[in-house]
C-alpha cells in the first residue's frame, strides 16, 4: 500500500517584496500550495545558472572595473549614475561612490548623509555581477540612511548597471592605502570599529595605479612585486601576441623583470609580470609605455605561431588562472 505524501506546511503567504528562499521540498513562501523546487525555486534556479562571462562590458573603464572587482585591495570611484533611471521620490540623485569593498563585506551602504557606497567585491547569486550590483545599487537608494544593504539574490530581469549608470562619464579610480573610506571621520573612530578598520588596513597589500597605460597596477608582494595589467583584448589574439614576444626575449619590462602567467577575470586576460623589490611603481611607467607599444605591433601579426612561438604560448596557457 503506497504512503500518503505528508501535507506540506504552509507559512502565511508573502504577499510584498522578494520570495525568501527556501528548501527544495518546503511550501513555496508564495503561498501557491506547490513545493518551492516548482514555484518560485525554478526562477531562483534559472538566476544562479545564468553566467555573464564580461558582466562589465559596455561600462567606462571595464578593465578597471575587473581590476578593483579581483585585484585592488582598497580603492573607490565616483559613479555617475542615469538620473532618469534614479532619480528619488523628490527628484534628487544622492552621490554614489563605488568601493572594492566595505565592512562585512556589505552590498552597499547608505550613509548618514543620505549618500550611497556600492560595494565591488562581494559574494554574488545571480550568475550576472552586472546585475548583483545594479541590484544593491536600487536597495540602497531606497534605504534609510545610516543602513546597510543586506545581500539576497535579485530578481531575474531585473536592472543591470549598464542601465542604471552614466555611460559617457569618466571612470577614475583612486587607489587607497586603508580603508578610512568606510566613515565618514574615519579620525573619530573608537572601540569595535577603530579596531576592525586598524585590522582591515594592515591586510592591504601596497597598490598604485599605473598612469603611462590604462588598466595596471602596481603591487609590493612580501618576497617580489608586480604588475598585474588587465587587458581588453580577445583572449586568443592576446596570448599569441604574447608568445610572440616571449619567443622574441621582448616580454619583460627590464632587468630581473619577467612575465610569468596570466589571470583570466570576467572575460578579460590579466598578464601578471614578476619584478624585483626594488622596482617601485614609477620605475614601471616607461617600460610599461614601451611594451604597450610592442604589444600592438605583435597584435598587428596574422602569420601561424613559429614552433618556438607555440613553445610560448603554451607556456604561459599553462600559467594562466580563472579567478571569475
Amino acid at each position: 500500500m503506497a504512503k500518503k505524501k505528508a501535507p506540506l506546511r504552509t507559512a502565511p503567504a508573502v504577499t510584498d517584496g522578494p520570495v525568501p528562499v527556501v528548501g527544495a521540498r518546503e511550501a513555496c513562501p508564495c503561498g501557491s500550495g506547490r513545493r518551492y523546487k516548482a514555484c518560485h525555486g525554478r526562477e531562483a534556479a534559472h538566476a544562479v545558472a545564468e553566467l555573464v562571462l564580461r558582466p562589465f562590458e559596455g561600462l567606462p573603464g571595464e578593465g578597471d572595473w575587473v581590476a578593483l572587482r579581483e585585484l585592488v585591495p582598497a580603492a573607490t570611484v565616483p559613479l555617475t549614475v542615469n538620473a532618469a533611471t534614479l532619480a528619488t521620490a523628490t527628484g534628487e540623485v544622492p552621490s554614489v561612490t563605488l568601493a572594492t569593498v566595505l565592512p562585512m563585506a556589505w552590498p552597499a551602504m547608505r550613509r548618514q548623509d543620505g549618500s550611497i557606497m556600492l560595494g565591488l567585491q562581494t559574494q554574488t547569486s545571480s550568475g550576472d555581477l552586472s546585475r548583483d550590483l545594479a541590484d544593491a545599487l536600487v536597495l540602497a537608494l531606497a534605504a534609510e540612511p545610516g543602513n546597510p544593504v543586506p545581500p539576497r539574490r535579485p530578481a531575474p530581469g531585473g536592472p543591470r548597471l549598464q542601465e542604471l549608470l552614466d555611460l559617457d562619464a569618466a571612470f577614475e579610480p583612486a587607489v587607497h592605502t586603508g580603508f578610512e573610506f568606510w566613515l565618514e571621520d574615519a579620525d573619530s573612530a573608537t572601540g569595535e570599529v577603530a579596531a576592525s578598520l586598524e585590522q582591515a588596513n594592515a591586510a592591504v597589500i601596497p597598490t598604485e595605479k599605473l598612469e603611462s597605460v590604462s588598466h595596471s597596477y602596481w603591487c609590493a608582494a612580501p618576497d617580489r612585486n608586480h604588475l598585474r595589467w588587465v587587458m581588453s583584448y580577445s583572449e586568443e589574439p592576446l596570448l599569441d601576441a604574447l608568445a610572440r614576444l616571449s619567443a622574441a626575449g621582448e616580454a619583460s619590462l627590464g632587468e630581473d623583470t619577467k612575465l610569468v602567467g596570466s589571470f583570466r577575470a570576467h572575460g578579460l586576460v590579466v598578464p601578471v609580470w614578476d619584478l624585483p623589490q626594488t622596482m617601485t611603481a614609477a620605475d614601471c611607467e616607461k617600460p610599461a609605455a614601451d611594451f604597450a607599444e610592442r604589444l600592438a605591433a605583435a597584435l598587428t601579426v596574422t602569420e601561424p605561431l613559429t614552433p618556438e612561438q607555440r613553445k610560448a604560448r603554451a607556456l604561459l596557457s599553462s600559467r594562466q588562472v580563472t579567478l571569475s
